[in-house]
């Protein structure tokens, strides 16, 4: 797999930082949380834990892998678990920033920003990948286009962003990674190059119209809604990620998350992808992203607690919890893939510095 220079910048910085953690320390925060900590050590035990969760997860279809976390924090800490469901990333982001929220299961972007609004925001745990470490804790934004169009973005026999400009665009919403701003770094570094496109920078991808990048720009407030908007014409090109696809979704050709691949809407897909059974997508960019964390309050949890529910998510039974970690076997709908070694790691706040520090 060709692996762009966003992608080198992000992993290499990544793996550089995840070098120096030591996942069997404790994780928890070590800023002047001491306070935080304190609070939450004297907080009425009778209070519900909230967990708030992002549009994408959200959906019905991974209401019993919503249900077995809540009942595993509840195993873990001995306090009752309140579940909210949210249709804007704005929402969730505020909620566990302010400590409404207890526990969110973010993307990278969602999480650096939380934490920007309030350093008491920090890594719960995150999954890893294949190897059962940080080394290839990785999933991929799409950058994809109706299976019928994708002749119109090749290069000879090769996929290519050309084409792209002045067509509708879909993003997720501008707090996701992996459906903005992923994408966008992607974009602004392959057509910032080009004289005609010389700095080109964010703010110029987030409308459109005749003088901009785009010709239109629409946001669906979720990675099925914006693969929704390409498959209903709104939209010519579309980002979203592979997790969020994969429930309702066969890959059918190509590599599974490369470039090149082609994906087809199952028959039996619930809703919103229910009226399109066997619309195919084509995949014409895919980068690799670092997986994003749960990410905890510290004013709202002790540390007692973090430690306990770190303890619990990072076992070998958690790891094998085929609610949690689906296999194809299992036939559950779920938001974690077992393939080999899969589980739940502990990771520290500067994971996710290549994000931060990613400039549009």
């Amino acid at each position: 797999m060709k692996r762009n220079k966003v992608f080198s910048k992000v992993m290499s910085a990544a793996l550089s930082g995840a070098m120096l953690l030591s996942l069997a320390a404790c994780g928890t925060a070590t800023n002047d949380a001491g306070e935080a900590q304190s609070t939450a050590e004297s907080q009425n035990k009778k209070d519900p834990i909230v967990m708030v969760w992002y549009p994408n997860e959200s959906a019905e279809d991974y209401a019993p892998a919503r249900e077995e976390f809540g009942k595993l924090i509840e195993q873990a800490t001995g306090r009752k678990v309140e579940q909210k469901l949210t249709t804007d990333y704005a929402i969730a982001i505020e909620s566990i920033a302010n400590g409404t929220a207890s526990i969110c299961f973010m993307g990278a972007q969602g999480y650096v920003e939380a934490n920007q609004k309030s350093d008491n925001v920090q890594p719960l745990f995150v999954n890893s990948g294949a190897s059962g470490t940080l080394d290839d804790a990785i999933y991929y934004s799409f950058l994809a286009v109706n299976d019928e169009d994708k002749e119109q973005y090749k290069d000879g026999t090769e996929y290519s962003m050309d084409n792209i400009a002045q067509k509708k665009m879909s993003f997720v919403s501008n707090s996701s990674t992996s459906g903005f701003k992923v994408p966008t770094s992607t974009i602004i570094d392959y057509f910032s190059a080009m004289p005609e496109w010389a700095g080109l920078n964010v703010d110029m991808l987030l409308e459109g119209g005749k003088d901009k990048f785009f010709s239109e720009v629409l946001f669906g407030g979720s990675h099925q809604g914006s693969a929704v908007n390409l498959l209903t014409g709104k939209a010519d090109v579309a980002a979203f990620c592979d997790t969020e696809i994969n429930p309702y979704a066969t890959q059918v050709e190509g590599k599974l998350g490369e470039t090149g691949s082609v994906y087809q809407i199952k028959d039996d897909a619930s809703a919103p992808f229910d009226k399109f059974a066997g619309e195919k997508v084509a995949v014409i960019q895919s980068t690799p992203v670092i997986n994003g964390p749960f990410a905890y309050n510290t004013t709202t949890l002790s540390a007692d607690e973090v430690a306990k529910i770190q303890e619990l998510f990072t076992s070998d039974e958690t790891a094998n919890n085929d609610k949690l970690f689906v296999s194809k076997e299992s036939g559950n709908v779920g938001m974690f893939t077992k393939t080999d070694k899969e589980r739940f790691v502990l990771v520290e706040d500067d994971w996710y510095n290549p994000i931060r520090n990613m400039a549009n």
